[in-house]
């Protein structure tokens, strides 16, 4: 499966953007990339530490591009392009204070273009790595909200599991009239169908199972309503998709 995604890459390069420059995991990553050539690493970091990082674990960053957000010259377009984007929820001083972390420095290097994609999450948690996307590259149009998936290969078996990470107790979404806007199915469903997008961009042909303690009504309760009603919800939007549920794994 990776094979066909690093081929796709050698023909068209993208640059990716690490947060964490001085973890030993990012830096061994880093030069595995370095070496490999199909795709172009950005280490986030001091560049002295992040350089004496490499040399402590043996790893070969010669020539990669290390920006340190307290002396990137690109700062104060930055600045000004993170204050329009969070539109007047932070101030200037507040989006530079946030900028020196290398979590919403690098993501703004993803959202002005700098860098194709960003990893990160080695040191930071999965909130702190998230809510800068949430803020400032925020969902594609038509989506209501942000899912995880995680692609996990058994043998000749890839499976696709979402959403494991981000959402994790669903809600009707209801707004200040009480009216409910979105209900908590709606957002399941919408997992299932971005989960089974990105199986597709690995190659896998999605053929979903929306999962439960329940297989078909063998049991009860809201967990399982909210799963055979998100099953029925995702079949109305993309009816052309193979799914079935709710099932028990």
């Amino acid at each position: 499966m990776f094979e066909n995604l690093v081929e796709i890459l050698k023909n068209d390069p993208r640059k990716i953007v690490y947060t964490e420059g001085h973890d030993a995991r990012i830096l061994e990553s880093a030069a595995r990339l370095k070496k490999e050539g199909f795709l172009t690493p950005i280490l986030v970091g001091n560049v002295d530490e992040v350089k004496a990082a490499a040399a402590k674990g043996g790893f070969d960053i010669d020539g990669l591009e290390i920006l340190d957000p307290l002396t990137y010259e690109g700062m104060d377009a930055m600045v000004d392009e993170m204050v329009a984007l969070r539109k007047g929820k932070m101030s200037a001083e507040d989006c530079r204070a946030a900028l020196s972390k290398g979590n919403y420095f690098g993501t703004m290097l993803v959202k002005m273009g700098v860098a194709d994609c960003l990893l990160g999450g080695a040191t930071y948690s999965t909130a702190d790595t998230v809510r800068p996307a949430l803020q400032l590259v925020k969902t594609k149009k038509g989506a209501h909200l942000v899912s995880s998936c995680f692609i996990m290969i058994r043998g000749d078996e890839t499976l696709a599991m979402g959403d494991c990470a981000i959402n994790i107790d669903y809600q009707d979404t209801v707004d200040k009239e009480g009216n409910v806007t979105f209900t908590a199915a709606q957002k399941l469903a919408e997992v299932a169908i971005a989960t089974a997008e990105t199986a597709k961009v690995f190659g896998i042909d999605p053929k979903v199972a929306m999962l439960s303690y329940s297989t078909k009504g063998s049991g009860k309760g809201v967990n399982v309503d909210l799963v055979r009603n998100a099953t029925e919800e995702a079949k109305k939007l993309a009816p052309e998709l193979k799914l079935d549920g709710e099932m028990q794994f």
